[in-house]
């Protein structure tokens, strides 16, 4: 057996050196942009915030001190929100924007206005954010700009470094104030959420009467009009009318109560959820085990969230599980001192169900987060799924 050793010599294609590739990444670049830029920027906000505490602070004890602090206090805040888009386009970090403060007509006149905006947390903390960083300006910015110089090896893990730290003053001193506004801009996203629900479930509303029980009662009417004519002339066929408009009548009765069940279901009214879900399982193409375990019902805004989030996912059990059996399990829980409303649906179908996507699973967990509730599912394919749903428990009074 011989074997062929290729040797290649040194040429033109040999002698090319290799292809020349950034140090740096996106990333780091961008990092590295906003470092260079903290000087800058960090000398506008120092000689702004001292400039208006100086001179606001030296006419206090005239009329416009105050006025005057509060409006400085304003221009502060627009600091505060060019380096929140500062940070999110160069650092990738997303803080929301902090509640606005309210007009003077809003906040009950021109002194209540006054007075917030003087006690305004967010400006007071802009700034002290606007204080502390000249100095740090000055040192991210020496530090990138040596860097970029000579200490090529090592400058993504510096400008890493310094750039967290960036991240930590930015979440820490230009976030919202506190929980509560935190919460209240939560409450501002869930809003839309409801609104954009409930928004569909009308046109939905409307579409079912149009195109269902309204057009059938149109038929209806015109079929009784033939009949009527027909009556003295022809008995026979004006009988076999009206037997036709019978059925006609039945059959706008019963999607009359499928949409008015659709709504919220006259059972659930007047016998809970007990009732409720058990008839729900009832028209399930799956057998269906119904555990409701509450001493006493919940307000009627849960008991009708809980109802059309069972029913929804005994719709998708049907349609989409594959599965033989599948649960109903709803009970109070009462880890916290008011307790959760928690429910738990599951089936031994394929498994694989998706919260994203925009699937109906995706609207289930937005109109539920959209109440303070909770929304989790677990399912690994073709071991089924469970799917639990926790809502804010409050009683009937």
């Amino acid at each position: 057996m011989t074997a062929t050793i290729q040797v290649s010599h040194p040429g033109p294609d040999n002698d090319r050196p290799p292809p020349v590739r950034p140090a740096l990444g996106a990333v780091a670049w961008k990092e590295t942009v906003h470092l260079l830029v903290n000087l800058p920027l960090a000398l506008v906000g120092f000689v702004y915030t001292v400039a208006m505490v100086a001179t606001a602070g030296g006419l206090s004890v005239t009329a416009i001190g105050l006025p005057l602090l509060a409006f400085g206090l304003l221009g502060s805040r627009l600091l505060g929100r060019l380096e929140r888009a500062r940070a999110r386009a160069l650092l990738g970090v997303r803080v929301e924007e902090p509640t606005p403060l309210p007009g003077p007509r809003r906040a009950g006149g021109f002194f209540p206005w006054l007075w917030a905006g003087v006690k305004d947390p967010v400006a007071w903390r802009t700034v002290l954010y606007a204080l502390v960083r000249l100095p740090w300006g000055v040192v991210t910015f020496t530090v990138a700009l040596v860097g970029l110089l000579v200490l090529w090896p090592v400058l993504p893990y510096v400008v890493r470094l310094l750039s967290n730290a960036d991240r930590l003053m930015v979440r820490g001193l230009l976030s919202p104030s506190d929980e509560l506004e935190r919460r209240i801009a939560e409450l501002e996203s869930d809003r839309g959420v409801v609104v954009d629900t409930a928004a569909a479930d009308m046109r939905r509303i409307e579409r079912d009467l149009h195109d269902g029980a309204q057009a059938r009662l149109v038929a209806l009417a015109m079929g009784l009009g033939l009949a009527k004519e027909k009556l003295l002339e022809d008995p026979d066929a004006a009988a076999a009318m009206v037997d036709e408009a019978h059925g006609e009548v039945k059959l706008a009765l019963q999607e009359l109560r499928d949409l008015a069940r659709g709504i919220h279901p006259a059972v659930l009214t007047d016998r809970g959820l007990d009732a409720a879900l058990s008839s729900v399982a009832s028209r399930c193409v799956v057998p269906v085990k119904v555990a409701v375990d509450l001493e006493e019902r919940p307000a009627a805004a849960i008991e009708g969230i809980a109802y059309f989030t069972v029913s929804e996912l005994l719709q998708n059990v049907s349609k989409h599980a594959g599965a033989r059996g599948a649960s109903v399990e709803v009970w109070r829980s009462s880890e916290t001192a008011s307790g959760r409303l928690l429910i738990r649906v599951s089936d031994d179908g394929r498994g694989g169900a998706d919260v994203t996507g925009g699937s109906g699973l995706a609207g289930l967990a937005e109109r539920l987060q959209a109440v303070d509730g909770v929304f989790l599912v677990d399912s690994p394919a073709g071991e089924g799924t469970v799917v639990t749903a926790e809502l804010p428990w409050r009683g009937r009074g």
